[in-house]
């Protein structure tokens, strides 16, 4: 309690970091230059500032252990700390390009371990651009969910390249999911869902999951209200629009 009070950035009732203390732009520009620290390739992160209840004294993750979800663009980190006690075995890990909100989610995971011990060891968050550094952090077939949570929709046409969910950068999302992978995206803006869903369906590795599939997967419902912003979005009456793809082989 005492930390509390000295620390104004967190809640003295909770010990969670308050997010008035971490308010950042709500976009960024992915394509311009950011300055942040890069793994050359996915060896190269260091998983034991990540997850250290699963790290050995050679601060090397347990091999059987690897990255299985990502959150790409996680915000505050809602939909991670949902998830977290869904799949308490799945390591996972949030990509965030705003430094300000990136820094509140790691404060949130720490006070969360610290409250609840042994719980939230397997999430994390990295400050990164997902759009260019995927292949930096994840190796060919490793990953079983990613997730893209109300994307900027970048409305003018001129900014569409910045979108990131698109035709080219689906092959590097096609790379890091394993066969049977599936790809969870979903917005309040419809012309963006349907962008989106065009993209996916186009796409010779990606298919919809039926609409018995979406009903079974538990991960669907959190969609719509694990985040902040599908927070926002039900309390305003706002609709909703989501692709769910699975990852496939190609046809030869």
């Amino acid at each position: 309690m005492l930390e509390n009070e000295a620390n104004p950035t967190l809640s003295k009732s909770t010990g969670l970091p308050r997010k008035r203390f971490y308010r950042a732009r709500a976009h960024s520009n992915p394509l311009s230059d950011s300055h942040f620290p890069v793994p050359t390739s996915p060896c190269h992160v260091d998983f034991s500032l990540h997850y250290p209840q699963f790290c050995s004294s050679s601060d090397q993750i347990d091999s059987s252990k690897k990255i299985q979800f990502a959150d790409i663009g996680c915000g505050f980190g809602g939909l991670l700390i949902s998830l977290s006690t869904l799949f308490p075995d799945t390591l996972m890990i949030g990509m965030e390009l705003r430094d300000k909100v990136t820094e509140y989610v790691k404060e949130r995971i720490l006070a969360l371990r610290v409250a609840n011990p042994g719980q939230y060891q397997n999430i994390s968050v990295v400050r990164t651009n997902s759009m260019k550094y995927i292949p930096n952090y994840f190796e060919k077939g490793q990953l079983s969910k990613m997730f893209f949570l109300f994307p900027d929709p970048h409305f003018k046409e001129k900014n569409h390249r910045r979108r990131v969910i698109s035709t080219h950068l689906l092959d590097e999302y096609a790379y890091a999911l394993g066969v049977g992978g599936i790809i969870y995206t979903i917005t309040d803006v419809e012309e963006l869902g349907d962008w989106m869903k065009a993209c996916l369906e186009s796409h010779p590795m990606f298919e919809a999951l039926t609409e018995e599939e979406l009903e079974a997967d538990p991960v669907v419902k959190l969609l719509s209200s694990a985040t902040e912003e599908s927070q926002k979005v039900a309390r305003n009456g706002g609709q909703t629009f989501q692709a769910v793809y699975r990852r496939i082989m190609p046809a030869t």
